[in-house]
């Protein structure tokens, strides 16, 4: 990027690159201009450097360079000439508008040339390919892709200028023409898209306005020069969006005035209001809220009766019209019939937010609003006494709807007074705010209306009616239609009728719905089904099964009779049940109202709370206005002396003077002294450069003259100063010699007298020294013998801890053997044990072996064994008296003692010669039989031989 000493070598680069067609390399040039730092102080030559860049932008197309260098200069000019970034951007404006103009008169065809959605979509391939293959002509495709980028860019311009200016105080006025030739823009070539997008950037610019107080040039809303353009900018909004039938971005437009005038806390003028009020009753009758449609008539009605003092009594009249049509328009019933919890409670925070709108209440409290219905509204319409400024016709036909009973012919008289009301309206005169008044829109309500009466008198009066009766009473409606609003008012509740195309009446009733018909009617159904079910299929009697009837007869009673015990039971616990739910609502019901009325002690506070920060807010603002008062008064006084003394003309009082418009006057009135100043300043100084010079060139031969003369008395002065200084030296030097010579004969007593200091210091130097040295060699033993004792007492700790250590790992040592020797005894006993059990059961078998052997031979031998057994009867007694030792462990040197010793002597021995075999055998059963003392076993007893036992 080039840099330039000057701006105006920039202006003057940018222009010869234009020159050889390098636009793009000019605007390059000035943007680096602009952007940069070096250049941030306004002057004269930065403005049209500004009106070239954007000319440059316009004829490129570029709105983000145009962008970047509004923004750059906004901030050169912000504090110092505001005035100049207003030229720069309306010529930018210019521009862009001119531009897109001229486009506009090349094409012939504005519709097409203008048929796209969205001015910020870019082409779809889609659309390019349609183009291609499609009949379109060559012209045509030429004259869309001409015009459409040039209106591109002017939408692009309005909302970068609006973008540029937003909250900027001292450039309102330009936001709020910009802001009024893009809602032309939108309403000429009917751009709904864009349209909706400035309104929500607009509403975002408030939005930011009103969140970021604290900005430096943030305009104030309460200045009612600065109210009143953004009221303007909001109504032209609202208008704008009518006639392009956005009712939906229309109601928004509604919202965003009055959530302004809320903000500020101050009602618009009755002149806008009008405006208000009149727009607020086209969108609510495209709505169909006839409700709301009445109430705003109602409203402008008053406005224009209290402030419009040149009203005509025909405008009065059609507008008083108006107003009592729409409240007869309104539905006689409430549609809300039959609707859930959650709808009610968004219709109720809609009619809040309605009659907020309505009645423009800028204090939000809830007690100020009113309740919105067709009986308060009539009711109002007579206190006011609008009855009475109406015409006749509205007048009869309000009585016949509203007041009279005529069954029969209510419809017949109603439909004369329909076709005189479709005939009145039109415009009103140039004194009305409202442009015209059409009575004829009203006329399908009333007929509607007018219907619903006529049902509800004939309902009064006849039970039962004739389809083609009813249908030629009301003449101006066809049956379907009386059939459709019929089932409305049924719907909600309005009137009780039921139509049987079959029959070709009409039957009217009662309005509950748990009339006797409608309540039994299921019952009968099913009474007249089971009867010709009978008759269809009729039971075959058989008298036969009579007595089993009769006989299970009390089966059947008896069930019945816990059948209706049970059923009676499920009632009662029904009913605790519904008790305990009942109890439970309550419960539930008092919870939500005691916590209905702690949220409304609440809210009471925070609005008391909210009341007293307001109330302090006013004052403190009305303070800082009275203190701003005093100070614009302090000012205009200022001025008018100032003025005064100039002889200018004074301010005149009678002008509406503020402290912002004193402020700027005096900065400008301070900027054009300074500037008289700065000029007197430049031709005082050329004059006394002037003046200087001409001094200068009479002083210099003089000043020659002086300087020869100041020459020579400096040389004579110089030569007398020397002389007398050496004057001055030879009697100084005469004075030293003498000095000398008498101190040269005291130079013998000085010398005697330094030996003897000397010799005397020499002396007590050496006895500190000595001293010194002796206290220092006692404290080098005293610390070595402390250094001794503490590592010999290191040195015995040290070895009584090896020593105590050593210790304690013998201990160690020895336990760990220890227990190593106890678990090996352990195991060797163990292993010895389960070696004598393993013989010990080896030998029960082989014993078991035995006995099973010997039982087999003694049952063989059955009949002479008994008697060999019976001649020894003290066997038995020794077979008895063996196991009395068993079961007892008995050591091996005590066993072998008890084996070694002789028998008893009362005992007789026992023969083992002579008798026959069978003794042998028997003997030798006994012998067996002895149990073995010594081996701990089991609870069997183990019997040995003799043999075996002496074995052991």
């Amino acid at each position: 990027m080039a840099t330039f000493a000057k701006p105006e070598n920039a202006l003057k680069r940018a222009e010869e690159l234009i020159n050889v067609g390098q636009k793009q390399e000019a605007l390059q040039a000035l943007h680096g201009l602009i952007t940069s730092k070096r250049y941030r102080a306004w002057q004269k030559t930065l403005e049209r450097i500004m009106f070239k860049y954007v000319e440059l932008c316009v004829d490129m197309r570029r709105g983000r360079f145009a962008k970047d260098g509004l923004i750059q200069y906004r901030i050169v000019c912000q504090q110092v000439n505001i005035n100049s970034l207003e030229e720069v951007i309306k010529h930018f404006m210019h521009l862009a508008t001119e531009r897109a103009e001229l486009a506009r008169s090349k094409v012939q065809a504005l519709e097409e040339a203008l048929d796209v959605d969205d001015l910020e979509a870019d082409n779809r391939p889609e659309d390019l390919m349609l183009s291609y293959v499609s009949g379109e002509k060559w012209k045509d495709r030429s004259d869309r892709e001409m015009v459409t980028p040039w209106f591109k860019f002017l939408w692009e311009t309005y909302r970068t200028v609006l973008e540029i200016l937003r909250n900027n105080s001292k450039l309102e006025a330009l936001y709020a023409m910009t802001a009024h030739r893009a809602f032309q823009f939108c309403k000429q070539y009917k751009r709904t898209t864009e349209f909706r997008r400035l309104c929500e950037i607009i509403r975002n610019h408030l939005a930011n306005l009103n969140k970021y107080r604290d900005q430096r040039d943030r305009p104030d809303l309460s200045a009612p020069e600065s109210l009143q353009l953004y009221l303007d900018t909001r109504f032209e909004q609202l208008k704008v969006a009518t006639e392009l039938a956005l009712w939906q971005e229309a109601f928004r437009s509604i919202e965003d005035i009055h959530a302004l005038m809320c903000m500020v806390k101050k009602t618009p003028k009755a002149s806008l209001l009008v405006i208000y009020y009149a727009k607020l009753t086209e969108i609510f009758w495209i709505s169909s809220s006839h409700l709301y449609h009445a109430y705003a008539w109602l409203k402008l009605f008053s406005l224009q009766k209290s402030f419009n003092k040149n009203l005509s009594q025909k405008d009065l009249q059609l507008i008083a019209s108006s107003v009592v049509l729409a409240a007869l328009s309104v539905s006689p019933y409430d549609c809300s019939y039959g609707a859930s919890h959650l709808e009610l409670e968004n219709e109720k925070e809609r009619k809040m937010r309605v009659v907020n709108l309505i009645g423009f209440n800028v204090e939000l409290k809830p007690e100020s609003r009113e309740v919105l219905s067709r009986s308060s509204l009539f009711s109002e319409l007579v206190a006011k006494g609008i009855m009475a400024c109406v015409t006749t016709e509205v007048k009869d036909i309000y009585h016949l709807l509203e007041h009279a009973f005529h069954p029969l012919d209510l419809a017949s008289q109603v439909q004369p007074l329909l076709r005189k009301i479709s005939k009145l309206g039109g415009k009103l005169s140039s004194a009305s705010s409202v442009p015209e008044v059409q009575l004829s829109q009203y006329v399908p309500s009333l007929e509607k209306l007018t219907t619903l009466r006529l049902l509800q008198q004939v309902s009064h009066v006849y039970q039962t009616m004739k389809i083609k009766t009813l249908s030629g009473m009301i003449p101006f409606s066809e049956f379907f239609v009386v059939e459709k609003i019929a089932v409305d008012a049924v719907k909600n509740n309005f009137i009780s009728i039921r139509i049987d195309h079959m029959k070709g009446a009409v039957f009217f009733g009662s309005r509950g719905l748990e009339s006797e018909g409608l309540r039994n009617h299921l019952s009968s159904f099913a009474k007249s089904m089971s009867k010709v079910r009978n008759l269809i299929n009729s039971p075959v009697k058989n008298p036969l099964k009579l007595g089993e009837t009769l006989s299970s007869l009390p089966d059947v009673v008896e069930k019945e009779h816990k059948r209706l015990l049970a059923r009676k039971s499920i009632i009662e616990k029904r009913k605790e049940e519904q008790e305990r739910h009942l109890l439970e609502m309550e419960r539930e019901e008092e919870s939500r109202r005691l916590k209905l009325q702690k949220i409304t002690e609440e809210a009471e506070q925070r609005r008391l709370a909210s009341e007293y920060e307001r109330r302090k807010n006013q004052r403190i603002l009305r303070e800082i206005e009275e203190r701003e008062l005093e100070e614009a008064k302090a000012l205009l006084q200022e001025a008018e002396k100032r003025s005064k003394k100039k002889g200018k003309k004074p301010i005149v009082d009678g002008e509406k003077i503020t402290k912002q418009t004193l402020m700027e006057l005096a900065l400008s009135e301070q900027l054009r002294e300074r500037q008289e100043m700065e000029k007197k300043l430049q031709k005082l100084a050329k004059t006394m450069d002037y003046l200087e010079r001409a001094k200068r060139e009479e002083a210099a031969p003089l000043i020659e003259i002086a300087f020869q003369r100041r020459l020579v008395e400096e040389q004579d002065i110089h030569e007398r100063e020397q002389q007398r200084e050496i004057e001055l030296s030879r009697l100084r030097h005469t004075g030293d010699l003498e000095e000398k010579k008498r101190l040269s004969e005291k130079l013998g007593n000085k010398k005697l007298f330094q030996e003897r200091v000397v010799s005397r210091r020499e002396a007590e130097f050496n006895k500190l020294k000595k001293e010194r040295q002796e206290q220092i060699s006692q404290i080098i033993r005293s610390r070595k013998s402390e250094r001794e004792t503490r590592r010999k007492m290191i040195y015995y700790l040290k070895m009584e801890e090896d020593r105590m250590k050593k210790l304690r790992q013998e201990e160690d040592a020895r336990l760990r053997e220890e227990a190593e020797r106890r678990k090996e005894e352990e195991a060797k006993r163990k292993a010895k044990l389960d070696e004598i059990a393993e013989k010990q059961r080896q030998r029960e078998l082989e014993l078991e072996e035995k006995e099973k052997r010997w039982k087999e031979e003694v049952l063989q031998m059955r009949p002479t064994i008994v008697p060999a057994i019976a001649t020894h009867p003290e066997q038995p007694r020794m077979l008895d008296s063996a196991p009395s030792q068993g079961g007892k462990y008995i050591p091996k040197h005590r066993r072998t003692q008890a084996e070694s010793a002789p028998p008893p002597q009362d005992q007789p021995p026992v023969r083992r010669g002579g008798g026959n075999r069978m003794d042998d055998r028997a003997d030798k059963w006994r012998d067996d039989r002895r149990p073995v003392s010594g081996i701990v076993g089991g609870p069997r007893s183990t019997f040995l031989s003799p043999r075996s036992r002496g074995e052991r």
